[in-house]
């Protein structure tokens, strides 16, 4: 019995319209998918990576040739204003050229010393098909980080997006037709949950690599359960700064707020709670605010609006109630909401907030916010910033502002993160693993150690006649 056509339609929170309609895929495509993948993948392996890499820089190429339309179109499927949409291309680029940079180095067989009589290296092999889960608020950039260095790794790659953001599959789809990727290589798919779980544990998938909510995680792991392939979470976040009295306080604010607004706060590793030292405190306050009402909301296709919607109604609403509660618990709102006469209650239009005389019995210092929101506690020690920054079930980034490098370091060794930076935030630098502790996920991706998970080392062993 074939299972009949389901259409999904994408609603923008622009304004409440249907963005593109898509037909949702069968489990019998999934099923031509996999053997296409797993077919193709044996010849593909056996390409030299001088090939693969030329078929990833060309894709890349292919999709920056279209970088005004996939802006319009990021506009319009999550809200990102328009003046920002087309700089996730530029990191896709910088990301890929440089896994294509160290791809070499990464995939070269390890020689060990010489042994009289034997021959001894390890290689590393591909793991076969790998499926991809891609998220909603950073489409591309997320996607990339596993397609490129999956493909250079000789493994075929299966896609599926978001049901926010379809189009994004689509593009990468075409991007590696115009660059000539042998066919099937390379495939998306449209699914509905029932079908991605499917997918997830068939036997003909080697590794799953998915980016989205601790929920959705655990989902993942329960679909691959007894299955034995390897997986990769990118989950939640709920990323600390500290803000020591050393720091430079104009650029701390600009990269604190800056943390928490951009993409509307919408990043699993914005800042969503700072720590400020009691001797700034009130200053920073002061600056920040200062600098949060000079923010523009609207509508993301207005070429001034710096501050566009959350991706729909009921994730702002989610954020609302969080700002609701803790004022109710004494914090204090710093930001008059009709500054912002764009915001309104029951649309993805929300003003961004500051709130002081936070702790962490309220849900806005230990539950994930997602949305553009700053809480900022005064802290009286580096001790205590530590303990509240560690005080959390996350642990996928972290930043301290200091001018005093040293001494940041050792706080870094303190904190419970899997980046940890310094003077700086909400940022991947490709050279490094991307990774994170507790319920921000496991595995890593990005630097030569992202190689690692999307291959599997084979020992030769040979000893001579």
């Amino acid at each position: 019995m074939h299972e009949a056509e389901v259409i999904q339609n994408t609603v923008s929170p622009v304004d409440g319209s249907v963005v593109t309609s898509i037909s949702l895929n069968t489990l019998a495509d999934v099923d031509q998918a996999l053997d296409f993948a797993n077919l193709a993948q044996l010849a593909w392996r056996q390409t030299p990576l001088a090939q693969r890499q030329e078929y990833c820089l060309k894709a890349i190429d292919a999709l920056l040739s279209h970088q005004d339309m996939i802006a319009s179109e990021l506009s319009w499927m999550i809200g990102r204003p328009i003046k920002y949409a087309a700089k996730e291309l530029a990191g896709v680029a910088e990301r890929a050229r440089h896994m294509v940079k160290i791809s070499e180095k990464a995939l070269t067989p390890i020689s060990l010393p010489r042994k009289k009589g034997f021959t001894r290296y390890i290689t590393r092999e591909p793991l076969g098909t790998v499926f991809v889960v891609a998220p909603w608020n950073y489409p591309y950039l997320t996607a990339i980080n596993s397609i490129i260095p999956a493909l250079l790794a000789g493994n075929c790659v299966i896609l599926k997006h978001s049901s926010q953001t379809p189009l994004c599959a689509d593009r990468l789809h075409q991007a590696f037709i115009e660059a000539g990727l042998p066919k099937d290589v390379f495939q998306c798919l449209h699914l509905n949950h029932k079908n991605t779980e499917r997918l997830i544990a068939s036997e003909r998938i080697q590794h799953v690599v998915f980016t989205g909510s601790v929920k959705s995680g655990a989902c993942i792991e329960r679909a691959a359960a007894g299955h034995f392939h390897s997986i990769g979470l990118e989950l939640g976040g709920k990323d600390p700064a500290y803000v020591c009295a050393d720091a430079n306080l104009d650029e701390a604010v600009a990269n604190v707020v800056d943390g928490a607004m951009f993409n509307s706060g919408q990043s699993c590793c914005a800042i969503e709670r700072v720590y400020v030292d009691d001797e700034i405190h009130d200053a920073f306050v002061e600056k920040a605010i200062a600098l949060i009402n000079e923010y523009q909301l609207g509508s993301p296709l207005d070429p001034d609006t710096t501050l566009g919607p959350m991706v729909r109604a009921s994730a702002a609403d989610f954020v609302r109630q969080q700002i609701r509660e803790a004022t109710e618990q004494g914090a204090i709102a710093h930001v008059v909401e009709s500054n912002f006469p764009s915001s309104r209650e029951g649309t993805p239009y929300l003003a961004p907030q500051l709130l002081t005389n936070v702790n962490h019995q309220m849900r806005i210092m230990t539950e994930e916010t997602f949305g553009p929101v700053l809480p900022v506690q005064r802290v009286h020690s580096e001790d205590e910033a530590i303990t509240l920054m560690n005080d959390s079930e996350y642990g996928l980034t972290a930043s301290v502002f200091t001018t005093n490098p040293k001494q940041a370091i050792k706080l870094g060794e303190q904190i419970e993160a899997g980046t940890f930076f310094v003077n700086r935030c909400d940022y991947l630098d490709p050279a490094l693993a991307w990774t994170g502790i507790k319920h921000s996920g496991k595995g890593y991706s990005l630097s030569q150690l992202g190689f690692e998970t999307l291959t599997r080392p084979k020992s030769f062993h040979i000893k001579h006649g």
